[in-house]
C-alpha cells in the first residue's frame, strides 16, 4: 500500500512548498504522518494572479472542451482510487471501504457537472420585429472556496466541479486536517491538461487565508462548507465587498418515525447511517422522533445495532467506524453526554471515550432527552443519536422544526398522507422519506434557515457560479 503523499501547494500549474508548515495527524494513532505547507502572502498573491490569468483562458474555452478535461480528470481519479482512499483513511480515520466510495462519489460530481457544462442554456425572449432580447449565462469570475475536513475528497470536488464546469477559475483552501484528498484532485486535473491557473490549491490557517482572499477585487464568489458561525463570519466579510456567497452550513437532522413503518428496518438503517463517518456529517440523522406506539421497539433495535458497531483503525478489516477528527471532538461529545445525563436523559449505550490511543468515542444513544439539554439544540457532529417519543406526527414535525437549522430531514412512513404532511411541514432543504440518502450529484443540495443558502449539485448546481446577462439588441437605432 502507498504511503501518505508529500504535500504541496498548487499555484499557477506548478507545485510548491513553503518553510512554514503544519503537522498532519492520523486520528487513529495520533502519529504525525505528514507536513502541510502553509501559504504566505506571496503565495496567495501568486494564486490570485494565476486565477485571473486562468479565468481569462478558461472562460473563453468552449463548454465541450471544459467537459472533456473534467471527464479525463474523473477517469484518473477512478484509476487512482485505491491510492487516494488510503491517504484519506490515514488522515481522516474513516474505514477504507468508505474512503473508496468517497473517491468514486467525488469523481461522480465531476462527471455530472461536466454534463451540465454543456447545458448552461440561455433563452430568447419574444419581442417585436427588429429587436432581440437574449439571456446569457456567463461565468462569474475567480472563486475563493473553502472545504471542510469531514469529507476530504468529495467536499473539495463539489466546489471545484461547479467552478470549473461554469468556466470559472478557483482558489481552494482545503482543510488543514485532511489535505490529501484535495491534492489528489489537483494532481488529476494537472495530468488531465487543465490550463495553468484555473485550479489553485492552498493550505494554511483558515482565518489568515480567508481574510486575505475575500477582500480582493478579483474574487467574485465565496463558496464555503462548514459551521454556521464561520459561515456567518465569512458572509459578513464578503458583504463588505458586495461579493456573493454560496454557503452550505451546519445541520441537526431530525428523523420522524411513524407508527405504520417497519420499525426494525428503520431502526437498523438509522443506527448504521448515524455511525457512518463517526457521525461527522452535516446531514447525519441525529434527532429521532418516534411515535410512542413503537418507541420501545425502535429504541431497542436502534440501541442494539449502535452498540454492535465495530470501531477501530480504518485500515483494519471489518471496521465500521473510525475515530473522531481530533481530541477536541472527544471532549465535546463527552460534554454533550454529561449535560444530557445531568438533565435526566437515559444513556442506553456508549457515552465515553474508547481507549487511550486515538480519538475514538463509543457509539452513543441518548433516550428521553429533555428539550433543555444542549444536544437538543446544538449539533453534536459525532456518533451520538437522540431517540425521543412523540404522541403524533404534528408533534414530531414541531420538534423537527424547533432548531435554527434546516439542512436535511428524514421520515419513515408507508402512508402517503403522512409523507405529504412532512413535505409541506418540515423546514429543510433536503427531505428524504424511507431513505437516509440526502444528496446525490444529480440532485440539488443546500439548506434553509441557519443551514445556509444556495445549492450545489443537480441542474441548479452551476447557478451561483454564473451571472445572468440580458442583451437587448435592436437592429436599428431607436
Amino acid at each position: 500500500m502507498t504511503s501518505y503523499p508529500d504535500l504541496r501547494l498548487y499555484i499557477g500549474g506548478a507545485w510548491r512548498t513553503t518553510t512554514d508548515d503544519l503537522p498532519v495527524v492520523n486520528p487513529a494513532t495520533e502519529e504525525v504522518i505528514g507536513r502541510l505547507p502553509s501559504a504566505g502572502p506571496q503565495d496567495l498573491d501568486d494564486a490570485l494572479g494565476a486565477a485571473e490569468k486562468g479565468f481569462a483562458i478558461w472562460s473563453r474555452t468552449a463548454p465541450r472542451d471544459r467537459a472533456d478535461v473534467m471527464m479525463r480528470a474523473a477517469a484518473i481519479m477512478r484509476d487512482r482510487q485505491d491510492e487516494i482512499a488510503h491517504s484519506i483513511t490515514l488522515e481522516h480515520g474513516k474505514p477504507y471501504p468508505q474512503a473508496r466510495l468517497e473517491v468514486i462519489r467525488g469523481a461522480e460530481f465531476f462527471e455530472w457537472d461536466a454534463g451540465e457544462a454543456v447545458r448552461t442554456y440561455g433563452r430568447v425572449i419574444p419581442s417585436g420585429p427588429g429587436v432581440d432580447y437574449i439571456v446569457h449565462h456567463q461565468p462569474i469570475g475567480a472563486v475563493a472556496a473553502f472545504s471542510p475536513w469531514n469529507f476530504p475528497m468529495s467536499q473539495p470536488a463539489r466546489k471545484i466541479a461547479g467552478a470549473i464546469a461554469s468556466g470559472c477559475s478557483i482558489i481552494l483552501k482545503a482543510a488543514e486536517e485532511t489535505p490529501a484528498g484535495a491534492m489528489h484532485i489537483a494532481r488529476a486535473f494537472h495530468d488531465a491538461g487543465l490550463p495553468a491557473g484555473v485550479l489553485n490549491l492552498v493550505f494554511g490557517v483558515p482565518a489568515d487565508i480567508s481574510g486575505y482572499l475575500i477582500p480582493h477585487d478579483s474574487i467574485r464568489l465565496i463558496a464555503f462548507t462548514g459551521s454556521t458561525d464561520v459561515g456567518r463570519h465569512l458572509t459578513t466579510l464578503a458583504s463588505e465587498h458586495m461579493t456573493p456567497v454560496l454557503m452550505e452550513l451546519g445541520g441537526h437532522a431530525p428523523v420522524i418515525v411513524c407508527e405504520d413503518t417497519d420499525v426494525q428496518a428503520a431502526a437498523i438503517s438509522g443506527a448504521v447511517r448515524k455511525m457512518r463517518n463517526a457521525g461527522q456529517v452535516c446531514t447525519s440523522p441525529t434527532r429521532f422522533f418516534v411515535h410512542e406506539q413503537v418507541f420501545d421497539e425502535f429504541l431497542g433495535h436502534f440501541t442494539d445495532r449502535a452498540a454492535a458497531t465495530v470501531v477501530g483503525d480504518g485500515l483494519e478489516a471489518g471496521v465500521e467506524m473510525g475515530p473522531l477528527a481530533n481530541d477536541r471532538r472527544v471532549g465535546a461529545l463527552a460534554g454533550f453526554v454529561d449535560d444530557a445525563r445531568a438533565k435526566g436523559a437515559d444513556v442506553t449505550t456508549g457515552g465515553s471515550r474508547l481507549g487511550t490511543r486515538g480519538y475514538f468515542f463509543e457509539p452513543t444513544v441518548l433516550a428521553n432527552v429533555p428539550d433543555d439539554a444542549r444536544v437538543m439544540q446544538e449539533e453534536p457532529f459525532g456518533p451520538l443519536a437522540i431517540v425521543n417519543p412523540v404522541a403524533s406526527l404534528d408533534e414530531a414535525i414541531a420538534q423537527a422544526n424547533s432548531v435554527p437549522y434546516g439542512l436535511a430531514a428524514y421520515g419513515f412512513t408507508n402512508r402517503s398522507d403522512y409523507a405529504n404532511r412532512m413535505v409541506e411541514g418540515v423546514d429543510a432543504g433536503n427531505l428524504s422519506i424511507n431513505t437516509l440518502e440526502a444528496s446525490l450529484p444529480e440532485t440539488p443540495f443546500g439548506g434553509v434557515k441557519s443551514s445556509g443558502y444556495g445549492r450545489e449539485g443537480g441542474t441548479e448546481g452551476l447557478h451561483h457560479y454564473m451571472v445572468v446577462k440580458n442583451v437587448s439588441h435592436s437592429y436599428t437605432i431607436v
